[in-house]
């Protein structure tokens, strides 16, 4: 059977015994076969042969999913040779979720950090604010700013993201929090990322500048 639509094609009965000699022997074979058929009806993920086109191009996709982790962690132990001994690098590792990557990404996306006077400043530029669009008394809705950085933002969001499936740190217990009233709620739990997103860039603000966390909004 190429597909599931081969199964459920057929009758139950039909398919039932067309496929009785397939099975081999194997306790309630009838009921496997009936569970067999139900499931072709709304699931693909189905027994094929280690010698099918399916299993062939699995391994073909998992070898290049292998080839490509290889590369990247090439790539990460090079780049994490040129600046273990970095203090920034040093301290941005030591919060949880930055990890060599998400450090290395934040280093170079953010460049000199020290320049923002202010942790607010940092925000606007990793597109943790929003700028509001007006225009004499018209107030529009509001938007990300343009002079933002997409790439960090996505960045903090990532090792926000990280971060709060660890054990005990701040940012899983501010999650909690915010998840408190309904942990089951994906509305609720949604608008709880927004926040950790700007306490991570809040924090690697703060490690870098004073080697501590700069946490006076969250």
């Amino acid at each position: 059977y190429l597909s599931p639509h081969f199964i459920s094609a057929m009758r139950k009965d039909a398919c039932i015994a067309d496929a009785w000699d397939v099975v081999g022997r194997k306790v309630a074979k009838e009921r496997f076969l009936a569970d067999t058929y139900e499931i072709s009806k709304v699931s693909v993920g189905l027994p094929v042969g280690l010698d099918s086109d399916a299993i062939s191009m699995v391994r073909l996709v998992l070898g290049e999913g292998r080839n490509l982790i290889a590369q990247r962690n090439q790539i990460e132990d090079r780049a994490v040779a040129l600046v273990k001994d970095l203090p920034d690098y040093q301290r941005l590792t030591s919060v949880p979720g930055t990890g060599p990557i998400n450090a290395l990404t934040i280093l170079a996306q953010a460049g000199e950090l020290r320049r923002f006077a202010h942790h607010r400043q940092f925000l606007t530029f990793c597109e943790m604010d929003r700028a509001m669009i007006q225009s004499g008394t018209f107030h529009g809705q509001t938007k990300r700013s343009k002079y933002a950085n997409a790439q960090l933002h996505c960045t903090l969001w990532m090792a926000g993201q990280v971060a709060i499936v660890q054990w005990t740190n701040s940012f899983r217990d501010t999650f909690e929090r915010s998840i408190a009233k309904d942990r089951h709620n994906k509305h609720l739990r949604r608008k709880a990322y927004s926040p950790i997103a700007a306490k991570m860039a809040c924090t690697v603000s703060g490690i870098i500048k004073h080697g501590k966390p700069d946490l006076p909004l969250l």
